[in-house]
């Protein structure tokens, strides 16, 4: 089977990777790429939001199959574009994609099928006066989020009212453009942060293993939000009583939602869930793989990943070609290694150095990355994802740290925590159990 993967960041190289193990994988396409695919697949230099660009590469590569990564060319109705000309596609509809792309459609989504998520108010940009006058009228947190896509940087928490209010202000003058000039302001909920992932066909779905990610660019979670600065899985607090209800009470009316509006979910739904005595609410969707969810969560995939997806396009899933009980065993923690100064202004174009010896259980994903001159140099606020898997989380978490220190760039940065949280949790756990 000749397929196109669409994209180039650490998620596409991770499903780029996990693709590539497939039997059925003839040839491996990837669309624009990045030097780190480009060792595993064939990279096609285009502009993905260009759709004849994008026909021309499935026709001149004789493409069967296509999966698409980023957010912005489904929101732009490239997989319904695709469609049309009969290719078999994984990725929601313009329409369903709006999950992701509309907070505000999101909510109302929830409202109409009882799926729990925080309490909001909507408001647009010549309501600035209602809007300040609702901040000022909160107790606690105050949580700002632009309606439209805003690469994972467009949602505020703070305590600070003028700091809030000056934030609604950039995003009704155009910081995130048309994006910000509809806002939803919304209860704040504390708790354990998860993101499961289903893999849906429009009816039926399989979830893979829930991971935990990282969103705030400083260690304890402070500082601005990115689009995720690291990530580990499977996630204790994710028993299989959560999950069910997960399934139940989320997953499950989204999809029969979807259906109710006289669409279906077809491609990866992403929750992004918060828990809290048990309890899952959603904080948001994505019509996508998560970064760099998706790097921990394939990398201890156990299965045919490439069937999976094949037959969830075509409304059909083989679930059987997902062993769920073998990933289960395995944990994995990716941690990010940025641009000093991202999620705002950084440099790039410096000299990546050393090297680790990547194997089955330490790999190194590209994220913001690019060759010149044979040499490679970082290219982008998130610059590599190293991942580390292990038969257990402060094995995997002890490993990536341990190889990061082979890896370096003028102006590094990454966070030190990234799923230390989780070790204290289990090793709590287990000296409650000796006691």
């Amino acid at each position: 089977m000749n397929i196109l993967i669409i994209g180039s960041g650490g998620r596409e190289h991770a499903i780029a990777r996990t693709i590539r193990k497939s039997k059925q994988a003839t040839r491996l396409i990837v669309a624009p790429g990045n030097p780190g695919i480009a060792q595993i697949g064939e990279c096609v230099n285009i502009n993905i939001n260009a759709f004849n660009d994008v026909l021309e590469v499935c026709r001149n590569y004789d493409i069967e199959f296509i999966i698409i990564g980023p957010e912005l060319p489904i929101a732009m109705g490239l997989s319904d574009e695709l469609r049309l000309w009969g290719y078999n596609v994984f990725a929601p509809t313009m329409y369903a994609a709006q999950l992701e792309t509309s907070k505000i459609f999101a909510k109302q989504f929830m409202e109409r099928y009882n799926i729990p998520t925080a309490k909001y108010l909507a408001f647009d940009k010549t309501e600035l006066n209602e809007a300040i006058k609702y901040v000022n009228e909160i107790n606690g947190p105050i949580v700002i989020k632009a309606d439209g896509l805003a690469a994972g940087k467009g949602v505020l928490v703070t305590k600070d009212k003028n700091y809030a209010i000056n934030t609604i202000k950039e995003l009704f003058n155009g910081k995130f453009g048309k994006a910000g000039y509809q806002i939803i302001i919304e209860e704040f909920l504390d708790g354990e942060e998860l993101s499961v992932l289903a893999i849906c066909d429009g009816k039926q779905f399989v979830c893979l293993p829930p991971a935990q990610d990282f969103k705030r660019i400083g260690d304890n979670d402070i500082g601005k939000n990115t689009g995720g600065m690291g990530a580990y899985c499977p996630v204790s607090i994710a028993t299989p009583e959560l999950l069910d209800k997960v399934k139940n009470k989320i997953i499950i009316p989204t999809i029969e939602g979807m259906q109710n509006d006289g669409h279906y979910y077809i491609g990866c739904l992403y929750v992004g869930l918060m828990i809290k005595n048990g309890e899952p609410k959603v904080v948001e969707y994505n019509c996508r793989f998560g970064d760099p969810e998706t790097q921990v969560i394939l990398s201890v995939f156990e299965g045919d990943l490439l069937e999976l997806l094949y037959t969830a396009a075509h409304g059909e899933i083989n679930k059987e070609v997902y062993d769920e009980d073998t990933t289960l065993k395995r944990s994995a923690c990716c941690v990010i290694l940025a641009s000093e100064g991202y999620p705002d202004e950084f440099k790039k174009g410096y000299n990546i150095h050393g090297s680790i010896d990547i194997n089955e259980n330490i790999i190194v994903y590209h994220s913001g990355t690019k060759k010149k001159n044979f040499e490679l140099l970082t290219d982008g606020g998130r610059v590599l994802g190293i991942t580390a898997v292990n038969d257990n989380i402060e094995n995997a978490v002890n490993k990536v740290y341990k190889n990061i220190k082979k890896i370096s760039f003028k102006n590094v940065y990454y966070r030190k925590d990234i799923g230390k949280k989780e070790i204290e949790r289990l090793l709590k756990s287990s000296t409650i159990i000796k006691a």
